[in-house]
């Protein structure tokens, strides 16, 4: 069985189809650049443009969003616009879309789909998979169940929001060698070691392509992996969100 999901990111907007089996994208994925300002009209527009490049693909799609979304309503928007917050975009992209939408934190579907088909598969007790990117977000499970909308990268460490060190766009944007990169995650991971003592930390997000330049320098007892999905894990985890509550 094939779904649509699609990724909601600060930079760029992508989808591809899933096959909820083996959680692979049976097709290359699209990728739009995110709308600027990224107002949810503007938004609802690249992803019915993203949807349409795959029309072969009927049926629900799953879309994930950077912030919290409680039963498709958003909460908050860190680094989109703030037309997003109290929107049912539940009910915006599926009347703009014209099929049902169900849409889903990103790091929460990232989680997901690590769970069912990657890094986290078969692992049981606290799993705390981490994206970073343009901001950094968390899914959070207890023996393979989400605890939703757990927004971890704005945990507050040396009196700052944790993404604003430590996300990846911040070592691009501050040009920050690997090493300095890293010692940055890894006073963040302290935290999270220190507050959640999890089995498994999962690193993901486009930077989990490049593992090999910092997991190394990460000095954590807990254990670290990259993700396998890499930066497809938001897509395939959206597909398998929606697939569940279409069931």
């Amino acid at each position: 069985m094939e779904l649509l999901g699609i990724d909601i990111g600060g930079s760029g907007i992508k989808g591809a189809p899933v096959d909820l089996d083996r959680g692979e994208l049976t097709a290359e994925r699209v990728r739009i650049a995110t709308p600027q300002p990224s107002d949810p009209l503007a938004v609802a527009d690249v992803v019915a443009e993203v949807a349409a490049a795959f029309d072969q693909c009927g049926g629900p799609v799953g879309v994930t969003f950077p912030g919290v979304v409680r039963h498709g309503v958003v909460l908050t928007a860190a680094n989109v616009s703030d037309a997003w917050l109290g929107l049912d975009a539940d009910a915006l992209f599926t009347e703009r879309l014209n099929r049902p939408v169900h849409m889903i934190n990103d790091a929460d579907a990232a989680g997901v789909a690590e769970a069912a088909f990657g890094a986290a598969a078969g692992r049981s007790g606290t799993v705390i998979v981490l994206t970073f990117g343009t901001g950094i977000g968390s899914g959070f499970l207890v023996d393979g169940q989400l605890v939703p909308n757990t927004e971890l990268g704005h945990l507050e460490v040396d009196g700052v929001d944790a993404e604003r060190r430590a996300a990846a766009s911040v070592r691009k944007r501050e040009d920050l060698s690997w090493e300095e990169w890293a010692a940055r995650v890894d006073r963040y991971l302290a935290t999270v070691e220190m507050l959640f003592s999890p089995d498994l930390i999962v690193i993901g997000g486009g930077v989990s392509r490049r593992a090999d330049k910092f997991l190394p320098l990460l000095r954590r007892r807990t254990e670290i992996v990259p993700a396998a999905l890499e930066n497809q894990a938001g897509i395939v985890g959206a597909a398998i969100v929606t697939a569940r509550l279409e069931a």
